[in-house]
């Protein structure tokens, strides 16, 4: 049995593994099955934050000392969710949708332990430059968009040639907002890690 300190990240992204690794977390990753379903009427912006807590009430189950984190990310286009596009078509059109737009990534976080739980969201802006199918096809080519909300990550070659601004914190894009994970661990749930 982990001690009632230690943390748990609920999720199989890599892109969050790597970030609560370098902001210099000790953790494990567990996973667990979870349909991503919310209600169709609730407000888009709120998706990923009722996603992150459903999660979070879904390990609560299993692990009741320790502290639990839970993530979701979502992308937003003209008040429309895009997902994990299931294939190269899916892909084409969420990447062209996004072309020369701005469009918004919601990462909703939830923490919790034995005693309380904490959930909240952030939001970025990012601005794509106009895509030519050339270049879509090149990402979706050389890249992995099927594992990313939105068809691409901005960890990638997409962000370095694609994206022309970024209001809000980078790396709620890459999947994490680290600042905010960060203080709540440390602050309200007292985590220690140095």
């Amino acid at each position: 049995m982990m001690p009632s300190n230690s943390l748990i990240l609920g999720s199989q992204s890599p892109r969050r593994k790597q970030l609560l690794e370098e902001a210099g977390f000790k953790f494990r990753v567990e996973t667990i099955d979870f349909d991503e379903v919310f209600p169709q009427d609730m407000p888009v912006h709120n998706v990923a934050e009722y996603l992150a807590t459903e999660k979070n009430k879904a390990f609560r189950k299993i692990h009741k000392k320790e502290i639990v984190l839970t993530a979701d990310t979502v992308v937003i286009v003209n008040n429309k969710i895009l997902g994990k596009p299931k294939n190269e078509d899916e892909a084409i059109n969420m990447l062209s949708s996004l072309s020369g737009i701005v469009h918004q990534v919601v990462t909703g976080i939830c923490i919790s332990n034995d005693t309380k739980q904490h959930s909240t969201s952030v939001t970025t802006e990012v601005k794509v430059k106009p895509l030519s199918i050339k270049e879509i096809n090149h990402y979706i080519s050389n890249f992995s968009p099927f594992d990313k909300a939105g068809a691409y990550g901005i960890q990638e070659w997409f962000g370095l040639v694609a994206v022309e601004w970024v209001k809000g914190s980078y790396y709620n894009v890459v999947g994490l907002p680290v600042d905010k994970v960060y203080n709540l661990l440390t602050e309200d749930f007292d985590l220690v890690i140095f």
